[in-house]
């Protein structure tokens, strides 16, 4: 019973994995190949992840629920992606790319408030500083600038889009195949049972 288990959330794990991992490897491609031929279609790309994501991690969820504790987890990361993609094709395409902008601007502002706090800590330990400073105002100055650009800030989003979606392709195919290796351990190790007790001298 526990081995068909095991195979059963490993079929649709791995298979979410691959299909993943196929599909981010594509986006990646296709950024490259026409990297500003449509920014609607960008937005749609947007929209179409969010809603393929929180499917796949709503399946998982429930297939894994009998062997972790923590699956609603997935569960809820998997109703917030799908709600976004949903909202994200209802008001298309002004909302993927808003998202798109504000998330980037945040992520900007963000780096420079943690560098510049690094800063002061290096500081204050007597450690050179000056360069985390200058890292963390160059941060700041970048996310006025994506504020005030949005068009320069979609095209630098689309470029770190394309080298993420590469990476993790590459990654997701290579953890479905790592998958298939555990899987057959973790089933055999079940099959064979516990190692029997020693005997006492």
């Amino acid at each position: 019973m526990a081995t068909d288990l095991i195979r059963s959330a490993y079929r649709r794990v791995w298979w979410g994995l691959f299909i993943r991992g196929l599909f981010a490897l594509a986006i990646g491609i296709l950024i490259l190949w026409r990297p500003m031929d449509s920014i609607a279609s960008f937005a749609f790309v947007i929209a179409f992840w969010a809603i393929y994501t929180g499917i796949v991690e709503l399946v998982q969820a429930f297939e894994l629920r009998r062997l972790f504790n923590r699956w609603w987890l997935l569960l809820l990361s998997g109703l917030v992606s799908l709600a976004f993609g949903i909202a994200a094709l209802y008001y298309y395409p002004n909302l993927s790319l808003a998202f798109a902008v504000i998330w980037f601007t945040w992520w900007l502002f963000l780096s420079g408030i943690m560098a510049v706090s690094v800063a002061m800590m290096q500081r204050q330990m007597g450690v050179t500083w000056g360069w985390t400073l200058a890292l963390g105002i160059l941060c700041f100055a970048a996310g006025v600038v994506a504020l005030m650009n949005p068009p320069a800030t979609l095209s630098a989003i689309m470029g770190l889009i394309a080298g993420f979606a590469l990476a993790s392709g590459v990654l997701l195919l290579l953890g479905a195949f790592r998958l298939s290796a555990i899987k057959d351990q973790l089933a055999h190790a079940i099959q064979a049972g516990p190692a029997p007790a020693a005997p006492k001298a």
